[in-house]
């Protein structure tokens, strides 16, 4: 009998730990590692970061029938989802909606991903570079929101063309400045290098560098990738906008051209029936000339601007997206080379 005791007892308290972590994940913090380079260098390859999901206040799961600690899929296995999707609940959020700010570094679910719930959508982790209601415009890479130079070059990454008179550059000088994207071009003593300011100076002090220039698309060259993917926006991923940020309650006119601008939004994000017959658009049947948003949405974008696949090609992040803000870097182990390493410099970091 107190053997039963005994093991009951412990029972009771190895439950009772489960399922304080597994809300304490859900509800409080949560553990991610960074798989890209698309943040650096505010962010680098191998972090493993702490995300607050009390900052934005914390979202119910759309799917409460999951498997813990597993994404998508369960362990072990290639096909089988980690989630069953008999019970789908609304979108709802504990202490209010997510009161994102400027600049703050945002983990969502990246929104494109409509065979999934939205809490089983992979996780992306970016800037928050434009909030709701904001008018967002980018130039010459930069990020202007309602007219007003935005960006913290300091925390910025883009690709540059170096000119060297000498066919081989200082690798070991390279390595030591933490460069890791780059490598020669077409022609003798032309490289390319992904750099933030600081590499920049560094690199133009080196022997035989000749010229450091960014490597800037041309305003009004048309990239068919860019969001919305339509020829009346002739943007590129340097020039871009401007480009109107939706506000719930707000309302925008619709026009047949100003329509890919907001069309997922209306039909995807908000769950309307949008259909359109020559230069006419009806929503759930009805004709419309304008359309008042239901959700607030964020414009995302990665501190490493030339290689960061985010809000510029797919749009917008739905706050039903959202999943938390970054505040700390809990550690960080380089695997690059074939080895690892432990950035000791940059645990219990905070991110701002």
């Amino acid at each position: 009998m107190k053997k039963k005791s005994t093991i009951k007892e412990w029972i009771k308290a190895i439950s009772f730990a489960f399922v304080t972590i597994v809300l304490f994940r859900i509800f409080c913090f949560e553990a991610f590692t960074i798989p890209s380079a698309s943040m650096e260098k505010s962010l680098l390859t191998g972090d493993y970061i702490i995300v607050s999901k009390l900052s934005y206040g914390p979202r119910i799961p759309n799917t409460p029938l999951s498997f813990p600690f597993a994404h998508q899929r369960l362990p072990f296995t290639e096909n089988t989802n980690s989630y069953l999707d008999w019970i789908k609940l609304p979108y709802m959020r504990l202490f209010g909606g997510p009161d994102i700010e400027r600049n703050d570094v945002v983990v969502f679910n990246y929104p494109m991903e409509d065979d999934r719930p939205v809490d089983q959508q992979t996780y992306y982790i970016k800037r928050c570079v434009a909030i709701s209601g904001d008018t967002l415009e980018v130039r010459d890479g930069q990020v202007y929101i309602n007219g007003h130079y935005s960006d913290e070059p300091e925390k910025l990454q883009f690709n540059y063309r170096v000119l060297a008179d000498a066919d081989t550059l200082n690798s070991d000088s390279i390595s030591s400045m933490g460069i890791t994207e780059g490598g020669k071009m077409r022609n003798k003593g032309e490289y390319w290098f992904t750099l933030n300011m600081e590499n920049v100076e560094k690199i133009k002090k080196l022997q035989h560098v000749a010229n450091v220039t960014p490597l800037i698309e041309k305003k009004g060259s048309y990239s068919d990738y860019m969001f919305p993917e339509n020829e009346h926006f002739l943007w590129n991923v340097d020039f871009f906008g401007p480009i109107y940020i939706p506000k719930a309650g707000d309302s925008v006119k619709l026009t047949i051209d100003s329509l890919p601008l907001y069309q997922r939004i209306i039909s995807v994000y908000e769950k309307n029936e949008l259909k359109t017959s020559h230069d006419s658009i009806f929503i759930n049947g009805k004709l419309s000339t304008h359309y008042t948003f239901k959700m607030n949405y964020f414009f995302m974008m990665g501190d490493n601007r030339h290689n960061s696949a985010d809000s510029r090609f797919w749009g917008f992040v739905p706050e039903d997206h959202v999943v938390g803000k970054t505040v700390l870097v809990l550690m960080s182990i380089d695997k690059g080379d074939g080895g690892s390493h432990i950035r000791s410099d940059r645990w219990f970091k905070s991110v701002r």
